[in-house]
């Protein structure tokens, strides 16, 4: 073996790293997990006989799987001791991200909400098959049930996501136009214009993690929503600028005030209407936001 060159098992984790990270953020909605759950993953790796693995990318996504529904379990009753409402870990995505559409729904941070509503085992069957498309026997071997079972719960996840998430693909274009419109509504204060732009049952969501002041529950619908932004940028329009950015696949903005990064906010778009708006404001959360977090399928 060249001096240069890995060992195979450090050749073949690296091959995969990005593909693996992007199914442990997937399940858990947080970077910082996900690289736990990666380097987890590599202890294994790093003790697995390579002659008897035949497929090494389906063995690493099976490792990633199984530490990942671990810490899903554990991030789960983290959840319901964290300070105030809950939302996904921002990340700046490499514009070839953006570019692959449905990987782009799959991250989005609108669709990892929906996520959250799914049980672990869920979650995993799901993301597995309906985003990395494995067969049900690969996944029946991560998540250690039959491939019958796997099936039912695949079917059961599906219609249940169905139900809940964005009505249909939203272009990078869209997108763009409605979060331009909506920052130039906020920013000029024009009222009329930011409810023209928002659902009547619009939900508004924050993350300060006890940490930065943020909403503690969900604000819904559009006069109401329309009011805690005008109030919000009022308070802070002298030090505050909006930066237009891509977050997990979609155009998103970015918030600072005095020059330094405060806020990250996604748009949730239905039918040409904003019908969630998530804020992250939680120092902890916006590490990723200095460096482009490159995924893969």
């Amino acid at each position: 073996m060249s001096e240069d060159r890995p060992d195979p098992a450090t050749e073949a984790f690296v091959a995969h790293r990005n593909l693996l990270f992007t199914v442990a953020y997937e399940m858990l909605g947080s970077a910082a997990d996900a690289e736990d759950v990666l380097q987890e993953t590599w202890l294994r790796w790093a003790g697995v006989d390579l002659a008897i693995v035949q497929d090494q990318r389906a063995y690493l996504v099976r490792i990633t799987t199984r530490q990942a529904l671990t810490r899903l379990r554990t991030l789960g009753r983290r959840k319901e001791s964290y300070v105030g409402q809950w939302l996904p870990e921002p990340l700046l995505t490499a514009p070839d991200v953006a570019e692959d559409v449905e990987l782009a729904e799959s991250v989005s941070m609108a669709m990892l909400l929906v996520l959250e509503t799914l049980t672990p085992t869920e979650r995993a069957v799901f993301v597995l098959r309906e985003v990395f498309d494995l067969d049900y026997d690969e996944i029946a071997e991560a998540v250690d049930k039959t491939p019958a079972a796997v099936r039912q719960i695949a079917h059961r996840a599906r219609t249940h996501v169905a139900a809940r998430r964005p009505r249909g693909v939203v272009s990078q274009a869209e997108t763009r136009g409605v979060l331009d419109a909506f920052q130039r509504a906020v920013e000029t204060g024009d009222l009329q214009s930011l409810l023209d732009l928002l659902a009547p049952d619009v939900v508004a969501m924050g993350d300060g993690g006890g940490v930065k002041q943020a909403l503690p529950q969900p604000v819904v619908g559009a006069d109401k929503v329309a009011r805690v932004l005008s109030a919000g940028w009022s308070r802070f329009a002298a030090e505050a600028s909006f930066e237009p950015t891509q977050v997990n696949g979609y155009p998103a903005l970015i918030l600072r005030l005095d020059g330094e990064l405060d806020t990250v906010m996604a748009l949730r778009i239905d039918d040409g209407l904003i019908t969630g708006l998530y804020s992250v404001r939680n120092p902890a959360k916006l590490s990723r936001m200095d460096q482009e977090t490159t995924l893969s399928r």
